[in-house]
C-alpha cells in the first residue's frame, strides 16, 4: 500500500483482540509503534500531509495499468500471476517497515488459501526495487508483527515518542512535537 490509509481502523481503538490489522498497521508498527496507537484511535493527520499527497501522486502514476487487491482490512497495490506481492512507495530510501508491509500482505493472503511466491517493493523515485521473500521464517515475522501491532493497539497509554530526527517528514510530527 502506498501513503493511502484506507485500512480497518477508522472508529477509535480496537476493541477485539483479533480485530482485522491491515498494511497501514505494521506499516506503523515498525516505523513508530506511537504513529500506530494514534491511528488505531483515529487520529489521522496524514490527510492534511504534503508527502503523503505526493505519496499517492506516485502511486497513482505510477504502473498505471495494475489493479489495486482489496482484502478488506487491506489495500495491496497489485499481485501478478504467481501470487507475487508488488507495493510501491514513494520513499528515496528502503524501509524494514516497508518489507514487514509486504509480508502481512503475504500472509493475509495466504489465509486466504493463495499460494504466494513473495513480493517486491518499487520505488520509482530512485528506480530501484527491493524483493521480500516469502517462506517459513517470513511467516513467522509477519505473524509476530501481528501480535505486537495488536500489543500496541491494546496499551492504555501511546509508546513513547522516537527522538525528534527520526520524526522528520512524519504526518504525526505536530501532535508529537508540537508546543
Amino acid at each position: 500500500m502506498s501513503s493511502r490509509t484506507t485500512d480497518a481502523a477508522d472508529h477509535g481503538p480496537e476493541e477485539d483482540g483479533n480485530a482485522p490489522l491491515g498494511g497501514v498497521h505494521i506499516k506503523y508498527l515498525h516505523h513508530c509503534p506511537r504513529q500506530l496507537w494514534l491511528y488505531s484511535r483515529g487520529y489521522r493527520p496524514e490527510q492534511r500531509s504534503d508527502l503523503v499527497a505526493f505519496g499517492e501522486v506516485i502511486d497513482d502514476t505510477t504502473f498505471t495499468r495494475r489493479r489495486d487487491i482489496d482484502l478488506g482490512e487491506a489495500k495491496i497495490d497489485w499481485v501478478t500471476t504467481g501470487a507475487v506481492v508488488h507495493e510501491t512507495k514513494s520513499s528515496r530510501v528502503p524501509s524494514p517497515a516497508h518489507a514487514a508491509q509486504v509480508r502481512h500482505y503475504c500472509l493475509l493472503l495466504e489465509r486466504r488459501g493463495i499460494t504466494v511466491r513473495g513480493g517486491t517493493i518499487h520505488y520509482p523515485l530512485i528506480r530501484r526495487t527491493t524483493d521480500v521473500p516469502w517462506d517459513a521464517t517470513a511467516r513467522a515475522e509477519a505473524e509476530d508483527s501481528e501480535v505486537q501491532a495488536r500489543g500496541v493497539i491494546a496499551a492504555p497509554e501511546a509508546p513513547a515518542r522516537l527522538t525528534r530526527g527520526n520524526c522528520r517528514g512524519c504526518s504525526y510530527l505536530d501532535y508529537c512535537w508540537g508546543d
